[in-house]
């Protein structure tokens, strides 16, 4: 069967795909749904029209080029119902489960009863593979059915609710369907700020990455990467993390030998991260994070304001709510 269309993480997996003889033609589903608002009640095109503007004002891009590579990408999988066999390549990390909730949620609202859906999930990186090694992944090819499909329309729509909660519940429902869902949850949930500092887990761990060890922000972010039990992040959304501490006032990190506000990317041997006393206040959970930067920050339904935070709970694994943010203790 060659009229297939394989639906994939990104272009370097599509790369090694063709290089394997993998039949059929290809879709990279690339966005990085953990950052930037994911809102509700939005049609395919519309939800990646405001994705496409979120992407271009994080500087990743111009949004008319952003908006017109959605576009295509949209329209292809518009075309899914010419093809006799759909097989959905991804990883078990956070980019791609997410990506796998949306695209499975779009095909149970747009069902082709005549076109065979599969998944191909592993705990392996795609990108990183040989060609010989992603094609025996199709070992573990699986039929995807209703289970599977009901259960990413129910995550899905929880992950786009502006209430947090509905996503949290999902910890309590029955995952098996989607093996890799229960992790994604989890690590989801760390990304809200914690009731310790205010900082994420990525933020954090980055924060206490720099006080152990003055190193470049690409050294910083290969240690970061070592401390993820599956890898999500990219540099360039790393990268903003490290230039709100920078920005903030007072700032929580320093570039030695150089009072710049902002990395280069790639950045300058000069630019060498070091804590600051406020950001060791931080760390230490003495000082509330929020309390020194502002809070606009989108984390797929839920747009945190500081008059809508959401606290993360890592010991109790629950969600607590402030109006007004008060100095945590």
């Amino acid at each position: 069967m060659d009229n297939i269309l394989n639906i994939t993480n990104g272009d370097s997996a599509v790369n090694i795909m063709r290089l394997a003889g993998i039949p059929g033609v290809f879709l990279p589903w690339q966005d990085v749904l953990h950052d930037g608002p994911v809102p509700d009640n939005q049609i395919l095109e519309k939800l990646s029209s405001i994705r496409a503007r979120f992407i271009a004002d994080c500087g990743w891009g111009k949004f008319a080029e952003i908006n017109k590579d959605f576009i295509q990408r949209d329209n292809q999988l518009k075309t899914y119902h010419h093809y006799e066999k759909i097989i959905l390549w991804f990883e078990h990390d956070l980019y791609d489960q997410l990506q796998i909730l949306q695209i499975l949620d779009w095909l149970q609202q747009n069902p082709a009863p005549d076109t065979e859906l599969s998944i191909v999930c592993t705990d392996q990186y795609l990108g990183t593979q040989t060609p010989s090694e992603l094609a025996a992944l199709l070992e573990f090819e699986q039929p995807i059915n209703r289970q599977h499909l009901q259960l990413a329309t129910k995550a899905w729509a929880a992950f786009r609710s502006s209430n947090p909660e509905k996503w949290a519940e999902l910890l309590n429902d029955d995952t098996s369907a989607l093996p890799f869902l229960q992790g994604t949850i989890l690590r989801l949930l760390e990304q809200y700020p914690s009731t310790l500092n205010g900082l994420s887990r990525t933020a954090h761990k980055a924060l206490e990455l720099i006080y152990h060890t003055q190193k470049r922000p690409e050294e910083i972010f290969q240690l970061y990467q070592q401390t993820e039990e599956r890898r999500f992040l990219g540099d360039l959304s790393f990268w903003m993390i490290l230039n709100d501490f920078l920005q903030s006032a007072p700032p929580l990190i320093t570039q030695l030998a150089t009072k710049a506000k902002t990395i280069t990317i790639p950045s300058a041997p000069k630019q060498t991260l070091s804590m600051t006393a406020a950001g060791e206040e931080v760390l230490a959970g003495k000082a509330n994070w929020l309390e020194i930067a502002p809070l606009d920050h989108w984390i797929g339904g839920v747009h945190l304001t500081t008059n809508n935070v959401w606290y993360w709970n890592a010991r109790s694994h629950s969600l607590n709510r402030t109006v007004n943010l008060k100095k945590i203790s």
